[in-house]
C-alpha cells in the first residue's frame, strides 16, 4: 500500500507535530502523545478522553474550548497508557475534579481505571463514564458488551459545554451518562483496513460483500452479506438500532461517520435515505453531523449514530464549541 509516511514507526509523532504545526492554539506533547487545550480552566471540571490512533479527527480533534480539555493518543488501535492518562488529569485538573470519557474497550477500560486510582490517590476527584453504544444483537451478550462508538464524541461535545458551564462534578457525570446510556451506533464496512505496519488488509472482503456491525479497530463486522444499496442499507442500520430501542416521536442527533475511506458525496447520499428512514418511523432529526468523524484508518464504510435528546442536551449541544473538527458559535 503507497502511504504519505516517513516510515510506520514515526507515524504517529510525525502526525502529532503536524497537528501542532496546523492548529498553533493548542499544546502537543509529542513525545508524551497527549494533546492539551490552552484555555482557561480555573474553577471548572476538566474534560480528558483517548485511545488508539487511527481514529482520526477522534480524539484529538476534539481539544479545544467546549469540548475536550485533554485527548491521550495512544499507538495504533491500542489504549493509551495509565501514565499518559494520569498526566492528562494532572495537567487539566484545577479542583473541580476530572472526567474521563471511555470507549467500552477492555484496553481503554484497563488504562483509564489504572489512571483513576493513581490521580485519586494523588488528590484528584475522577468521575468515569464508559461509553457502549454498539448496536448489534451479539454485542449484548458478548464477553465484554457494546464496543463504544460514535456516541462518545456526543458525550464529548455535551459533557465539555456542561463542564464550560460551571457545572460540579457529579452532575456533569450524570449528564454524560445519561447521553451515553441512551445512544445506539451501527456501522458497515465496504473493506477492510490496512494498519501501516503491515502494508495489507486486515481481513479479505470478497467483492460484492460487506459487514455489517464493524467497531473502529479494523476488525470484521459481526455479519457478512452481499452488497446492499444505499436504500437496503439504510433499512438494515436503522431497523437494528431501533430493534431494541424505540426512538419514536423522539428528537434525535443524527451523526453518519465516514469509516476513513468513503467520499463525501456517498455519505451525503446515504444520510438522505438514512433520513429517509428515521422520518417514516417518526424520529425527528434535530441535529445532524455528516463527515469523517471517527474513522478506521482507511475502511470504506460508515456508521450511523442516534442519541436521543432533551431541550436541555440539545441547549447543550449547541454550546459554542471551538476544536479542529468541531466548531460553531451561539
Amino acid at each position: 500500500m503507497n502511504r504519505l509516511q516517513n516510515s510506520a514507526s514515526t507515524l504517529i509523532a510525525d502526525s502529532l507535530r503536524g497537528f501542532s504545526a496546523a492548529y498553533p492554539q493548542l499544546m502537543v506533547d509529542v513525545e508524551e502523545r497527549i494533546i492539551f487545550s490552552t484555555i482557561s480552566r480555573a474553577g471548572r471540571v476538566g474534560i480528558v478522553a483517548g485511545g488508539g490512533s487511527g481514529h482520526e479527527p477522534m480524539h484529538g480533534g476534539f481539544v479545544g474550548a467546549g469540548m475536550l480539555d485533554a485527548a491521550c493518543i495512544g499507538e495504533i488501535f491500542t489504549s493509551p497508557t495509565p501514565d499518559q492518562i494520569l498526566c492528562a488529569a494532572l495537567k487539566v485538573d484545577t479542583g473541580a475534579g476530572v472526567l474521563f470519557v471511555v470507549k467500552n474497550y477492555t484496553g481503554d477500560v484497563l488504562s483509564f481505571e489504572m489512571a483513576a486510582e493513581l490521580a485519586q490517590a494523588q488528590g484528584i476527584h475522577v468521575a468515569t463514564v464508559i461509553v457502549g453504544d454498539e448496536a448489534t444483537p451479539e454485542a449484548i451478550n458478548d464477553g465484554p458488551g457494546r464496543r463504544g462508538m460514535g456516541t462518545s464524541l456526543i458525550v464529548d461535545k455535551i459533557a465539555g459545554a456542561a463542564a464550560a458551564r460551571g457545572l460540579p462534578l457529579e452532575q456533569v457525570r450524570e449528564i454524560a451518562q445519561q447521553v451515553a446510556d441512551s445512544g445506539r451506533s451501527m456501522g458497515a464496512g465496504l473493506s477492510s483496513c490496512s494498519l501501516p505496519a503491515l502494508g495489507r488488509p486486515t481481513f479479505d472482503l470478497p467483492e460484492g460483500q460487506m459487514e455489517l456491525g464493524v467497531g473502529i479497530h479494523g476488525e470484521p463486522g459481526r455479519q457478512r452479506v452481499p452488497l446492499q444499496s444505499a436504500t437496503q442499507l439504510s433499512q438494515t442500520i436503522v431497523e437494528s438500532i431501533t430493534a431494541e430501542r424505540s426512538f419514536q416521536g423522539r428528537q434525535v442527533i443524527a451523526m453518519l461517520s465516514g469509516l476513513g475511506a468513503t467520499p463525501l458525496i456517498e455519505l451525503y447520499s446515504m444520510f438522505a435515505e438514512l433520513h429517509d428512514r428515521l422520518s417514516e418511523r417518526q424520529i425527528p432529526v434535530a441535529r445532524s453531523l455528516v463527515g469523517n468523524y471517527m474513522t478506521s484508518l482507511d475502511m470504506a464504510g460508515c456508521s450511523l449514530t442516534l442519541v436521543p435528546v432533551t431541550d436541555e442536551l440539545l441547549d447543550l449541544w449547541d454550546a459554542p464549541v471551538n476544536t479542529p473538527a468541531l466548531r460553531w458559535k451561539d
